[in-house]
């Protein structure tokens, strides 16, 4: 199957993108492909974990933990992150910090990759 990066820069709330992103990464990995979610600039917010649900917003917590027992590496840009006081332990477990050349070797690795979102 192909390996397929993700990359989610958009902010969790105030756009339909991550929601796209985290079905497009089911869809895939329910298709047995391998799949990276790299979330970079606002994008950071969506693994923040303990965050509120409201019925008028999107709420993907318990997605992203499905996506990661399915087999899904989500990494987070951990400057992205901290600059944006997101740290280690605020992480939905499973989730990691990485570097920008963590993304790029699995960019060059791909054999799809799907960036969405603003930078």
């Amino acid at each position: 199957m192909a390996k397929i990066v993700i990359g989610i820069f958009s902010a969790y709330i105030g756009s339909m993108n991550a929601d796209f992103a985290i079905k497009l990464a089911e869809a895939a990995v329910n298709k047995e492909h391998e799949v990276f979610l790299w979330l970079s600039g606002n994008g950071v917010t969506l693994v923040r974990k303990n965050q509120k649900e409201f019925k008028d917003y999107s709420y993907l917590e318990k997605k992203v933990e499905e996506l990661i027992e399915k087999g899904v590496k989500i990494a987070a840009c951990e400057a992205c992150s901290e600059a944006r006081g997101i740290h280690k332990e605020d992480l939905i477990d499973g989730v990691e910090f990485y570097s920008m050349d963590w993304f790029m070797a699995k960019v060059a690795e791909a054999d799809r990759v799907l960036m969405i979102g603003e930078s």
